[in-house]
């Protein structure tokens, strides 16, 4: 059973602006229940669109088919979805004085014990921290035992282990693929940081340029191999991949990157009279 399933998907951020660039062109994705699926590409790819519309943070046109576990994820919402993004750290709310046993029971920790207490050895969370004291690693960590806690069968997640420091990421990437091994959760993550994770996806997906890069390929490690086998020497072949994709198109018109051959003044005084608004 796929529990992932996206066919015909293109958007743009801004659907009124005629002419502008989609976020994502023409996605189709399955993915089985119980896999763990890496989504590798460059910043701006579509990753964190990708994900936001799986959870149904984003309409999507009706043209498109955008299911988790057979249910239109905006339309018609399937229960046990859970969505952890970055932006979650920069609200406000939980920046507040507000003890981290509170904020916990406020959105129903104590209804979930056992998964709670587990997490928070896990993740090395003190109780009696105040959220407005806290590091952003140690907030990020409050962040994943709320969002983990109640159990899920989907998981979705944006870059939320980049604040982690190795060890706390270990442990809790052991504790997603027991979820995943023995209650067949799914799981699709988007990440930058390919250390440590040889021996957790069992797909990877590749985006360009908001599209797929051909369909996911099964993942299956090695511990023997070489390095040049790993799943980071992977990443770091496509991405380059994809750099070198996007200077042909700049060859052939895009809009290039980079610095820029102008006539910006290196001296000082020709460039504080150029600028020099007060005249």
């Amino acid at each position: 059973m796929n529990v992932v399933h996206i066919a015909n998907l293109s958007y743009h951020h801004n659907t009124a602006g005629a002419g502008t660039t989609p976020a994502l062109v023409n996605i189709s994705l399955s993915l089985p229940k119980g896999s763990r699926t890496i989504l590798v590409g460059a910043n701006g790819a579509g990753k964190s669109t990708l994900l936001q519309i799986l959870a149904g943070k984003r309409l999507t046109p009706a043209a498109a088919a955008v299911h988790l576990k057979g249910r239109d994820v905006f339309r018609d919402s399937p229960d046990g979805v859970t969505f952890l993004g970055t932006e979650w750290a920069m609200n406000p709310v939980v920046r507040g004085d507000i003890v981290v046993s509170h904020f916990l029971d406020s959105v129903g920790g104590y209804r979930h014990k056992a998964r709670r207490d587990r997490l928070l050895d896990i993740l090395d969370v003190d109780l009696d921290w105040h959220m407005h004291e806290i590091s952003d690693g140690e907030r990020r960590r409050v962040q994943l035992v709320m969002g983990l806690m109640s159990p899920w069968d989907v998981l979705l997640l944006d870059e939320v282990t980049v604040d982690l420091d190795v060890l706390v990421r270990s442990d809790l990437l052991a504790f997603l693929k027991e979820e995943s091994d023995t209650r067949g959760a799914t799981i699709v993550y988007a990440t930058h940081i390919f250390d440590g994770l040889n021996n957790f996806p069992t797909h990877l997906a590749h985006m360009r340029f908001g599209s797929m890069v051909g369909d996911p390929v099964e993942w299956k490690s090695d511990p023997t191999a070489p390095l040049s086998a790993s799943l980071y020497t992977l990443a770091l072949q496509w991405l380059a991949e994809d750099r070198e994709f996007r200077r042909e198109l700049e060859k052939k018109g895009r809009k290039t990157r980079g610095a820029r051959a102008d006539d910006t003044p290196s001296d000082s005084e020709v460039f504080y009279k150029k600028y020099d608004y007060g005249h």
